[in-house]
């Protein structure tokens, strides 16, 4: 039997996403070092997305749908260990550490990620079924404009924000309407997060780096 260190490292349940998902853009930012931090995140040992069966096959739906029209899914982050949400409230209590403060909270403080809910103490995304996502347009060969970047913690972030121009919005309701009808659930504010509806593993904050190796180990 196993203990609960055994669980929280046991990737058996999930999938490497850009095999299950052939054609999904990655870009998986925690990996690098642009990001809110601006140094790769604990426990980001390759560059590739990680995501559970079930949330897999859900995705997988969701991309063949908007692959119809014209789209692919472009991956900023999935499985996130808790190694790596520790970092971010580490990260959090110190205050002289405002490197990237322009480029992704120019409006907050970091104090106020935490409170206003753009970062979490305990992630979804270390539970397996959550995932960061943006429309790629294959006609154009970018980035569909939602009216902010990936983690721009703003109010312009928010889904349903009127800042953003009736296009951009429109590009919102594509992505959110698709994942909604793929079973995943949104968040009120950002824009590419969403949330496995039934996920499989709803109480487990798992351990495991973001390495497709060690899931073949």
């Amino acid at each position: 039997m196993k203990n609960i260190k055994d669980t929280l490292m046991d990737p058996s349940g999930f999938v490497v996403l850009g095999e299950y998902i052939p054609g999904i853009v990655q870009e998986i930012r925690y990996y690098c070092t642009y990001n809110f931090i601006g140094e790769r995140i604990d426990g980001y040992e390759e560059p590739c997305a990680l995501l559970t069966i079930e949330a897999a096959r859900a995705l997988k739906a969701v991309s063949s749908e908007l692959f119809v029209r014209g789209y692919r899914l472009k991956v900023f982050d999935a499985y996130r260990p808790a190694c790596a949400v520790k970092q971010f409230v580490l990260w959090g209590l110190e205050d002289q550490d405002i490197r990237m403060k322009p480029y992704f909270y120019p409006e907050l403080e970091k104090q106020e990620l935490f409170i206003k809910g753009y970062i979490a103490g305990k992630s979804s995304h270390s539970r397996g079924s959550a995932v960061d996502v943006t429309l790629f347009d294959m006609k154009t060969g970018k980035e569909v404009d939602m009216g902010s970047p990936f983690d721009l913690f703003s109010p312009v972030s928010h889904p349903d924000c009127k800042e953003v121009t009736q296009e951009q919005y429109e590009n919102r309701m594509v992505l959110r309407s698709a994942m909604v009808r793929g079973g995943f659930e949104p968040i009120n504010c950002e824009w590419w997060h969403f949330m496995l509806k039934d996920e499989p593993y709803p109480d487990t904050y798992y351990e495991f780096p973001v390495s497709a190796s060690y899931l073949k180990k």
